[in-house]
This record gives C-alpha cells, structure tokens and sequence, in this order.
C-alpha cells in the first residue's frame, strides 16, 4: 500500500468529519468531495492534513534542502512571475548557487554578471534587488542574514510575502504567506466570492492566512499549502478527489475561484530592430535602456524610415505583461549604424553576452554557428 493511501486511511474516514455542508448533487463536475468542515472550525485537523500530504508526496525542490535564508531569498525572487519548471528545468538556481554562495560573493557582483545568470527569467530588477538585498546585509548585518521580521522586510525587493518565506523556510517561524497558488486554495476553501485584488479581499486572505499557519511546523506546513494551489487546486481544472483537504473546502464551484479583476486586453504592438554584420560575423549590438530590460544588449532598434519597405528577415511574437509584441528583424547596413554606446561582437561572444530573451532567439535563427547554443 502506498505511503498516500495509508494516511489518507488515517485521516480522511467518513466517521471523523460532521454531517456534510453540501448535497451531493450540487458538487461540481470536478468530483468533489462534500465540505465537512472549514479549516477554522479544526485548524489542528487542518494543518495535520496539509503537514501529513506534503510529508508524503512533496517534492524534493532544491530550495528546500537547505534553511539558509539568502538561498531562500534567491529562490523566492526567481519564483516571482515564474514557473517552478522554469526555474528547475534550465538550472537557474543551482547555477546562481555555484557562483554566488552566500551574500558576500554576490555584494561585488558586476551588472554583466548577475544578468548573464539571470537571462530567460525576465524582470531583470528582481536580479539587482537580489545582489541591493546581499549589500544591505554585509553593510548593515556584518553578512550575517537578519532575524527579525522587521529587519528583513526592510531589505531592498523583500516585500511581505517573501519576509513570510524567509520567516517560514529558513527560520521555521510562522508567518502568514500569500502567493498566487495560496491565495487561490483560500479563496476556494471559504468560497470566498469578493474580488482577492482588492484591498477587503487581500485583508481577508491574510486574517485567513494568519489563523491556519502553523506555529510549529510552519516550514512543512507553508510548502505543503503551496504544493497543494500548485499541484492540485489548479486554475482551470482543480483535481478534487486527490486533495488532502478537500473535506475542509465550501466551494460549489472551485473552478470559478478565485474571483480577480478583469484583465486588459491584449494589445498588439510592433517592434522593429537592426541586424548588422560586420567582418567576420560579427554583430553590432547596444544596451537596453528601458526598465524591464535594462543593462542587457539587444539588437538595436530601427525606425520605419531607416528599415525602408524591405521584408524583414525574421518575425516572430513574444509576450510581455498586456502585450503581444510583433519583432521585425531588418538587415541592416554598417553605414546606417545607430548612434550610442554599443559594441561589435564576435559570434564565439555572443554566448557569453547577456541578452533580452527575444534577441537571443533571433540571433539563434540568425547566426549559422553550432556552438552558439544560448539560453
């Protein structure tokens, strides 16, 4: 018998739970157990059922291998707007690890450097709040990562959630923690119908929150909610019949939760960029100088007048935020070579250079060279 089955034997027997809160053929289509209780009528039975599931089932992330609070940090600003297997599958964390192993090595790290490790994740500012948060900490701590709550709220990028992370991972202290997945287990397990953008609905979730965190095994207990909105409670097809606390759970129809605002549409833009070849395939590149993207190269960009009529060599889209972003790749000539700081650049650099992810898969396309492999 499998290590799930056996405690699901011990703590999920019809005889433990009080009648059932709804009818049966009002569950959604989703096989919905019945809800027998809410988590704050028994947040004892709560934590254990969230503590036993991860015990058994959670995943062994490297982030959770150690409670040092600086690889906590680094871990929890990549997590920020990407996905697990992002971050797992190409090596990110591990790689950040080997070269920058404790706050002091990564104090002194270089612009260059730190964007290098960090190209493909985007939102580059969490990579310079990440090396601002190791100064504060050699400057203001003597390198010693603070433990109190108020002191590693103050450190450059740490907001209240990752504070909590810290608190929780690296400390075993409980503290409330709301991320997108946590947020989304709440809102289902009260049906909460309020907006959770909100101000009434964010304050919601944190009273939530802060009553059902567990004060003594806040690290199991945090991990095991979070797997949980990750794993199980998913967006758009929740897999109810698998969740450990599916018998604390009120919503009717937990694939309408969490309620948010309406989103944007999405706006179609166009971006046009240069392709100059020098002697011996060299391309010229300059440096990005807006705010998602800054300090790393790119392919320089080019206005209507100077691409002139001609196809472009390559067009593809990518996404960022709201919009859907249409890269015009136009060759180019040396005469017509843009005013600025940039630097011509071998093929075998190009590899070692820190790009926009959009640029590196242009010159992927662009440039014939097998040891150009990018990320």
């Amino acid at each position: 018998m499998a290590v799930w089955e056996v405690f699901a034997m011990r703590h999920f027997q019809p005889n433990r739970r009080p009648a059932a809160r709804q009818e049966a053929d009002d569950l959604p289509g989703f096989g919905k157990p019945p809800c027998r209780e809410l988590p704050t009528e028994d947040p004892d039975g709560f934590r254990e059922a969230v503590v036993g599931w991860f015990d058994a089932v959670g995943r062994p992330y490297p982030w959770r291998e150690t409670t040092d609070p600086y690889a906590i940090l680094v871990s929890e600003l990549m997590l920020q707007q990407t996905r697990v297997e992002t971050v797992l599958e190409r090596g990110y964390f591990e790689r950040w690890m080997r070269r920058f192993p404790g706050v002091g090595e990564l104090a002194d790290a270089p612009d260059e450097e730190i964007l290098k490790l960090w190209e493909g994740l985007g939102y580059y500012r969490r990579a310079r709040h990440l090396r601002e948060a190791a100064r504060a900490v050699v400057s203001r701590h003597g390198g010693l990562f603070p433990r109190d709550p108020a002191e590693i709220r103050a450190l450059p990028g740490v907001g209240d959630y990752t504070a909590g992370a810290i608190l929780a991972f690296a400390f075993d202290r409980a503290a409330p923690m709301i991320d997108g997945n946590v947020a989304r287990v709440l809102a289902r397990l009260f049906d909460f119908n309020g907006s959770i953008e909100g101000p009434a609905g964010r304050r919601q979730l944190a009273e939530w929150s802060g009553r059902l965190t567990d004060p003594r095994r806040a690290r199991r207990f945090q991990s095991g909610l979070m797997e949980i909105g990750q794993r199980l409670c998913k967006v758009r097809r929740p897999q109810c019949p698998d969740c450990p606390v599916a018998g604390f759970c009120a919503a009717r129809a937990p694939e309408h939760l969490p309620v948010k605002r309406e989103r944007a549409r999405i706006e179609e833009v166009a971006e046009h960029v240069g392709y100059f070849r020098g002697e011996g395939d060299r391309v010229f590149l300059c440096v990005e100088s807006g705010p998602r993207r800054s300090g790393l190269w790119r392919l320089p960009p080019v206005s209507a007048e100077e691409h002139g009529d001609a196809e472009p060599l390559l067009r593809f889209a990518y996404s960022i935020t709201r919009y859907r972003v249409w890269l015009h790749v136009h060759a180019m000539p040396a005469s017509a070579l843009p005013r600025g700081e940039g630097r011509w650049v071998s093929r075998a650099e190009l590899e070692s250079v820190a790009l926009g992810s959009p640029y590196r898969r242009a010159l992927r396309s662009l440039v014939a060279d097998a040891g150009f492999n990018g990320r």
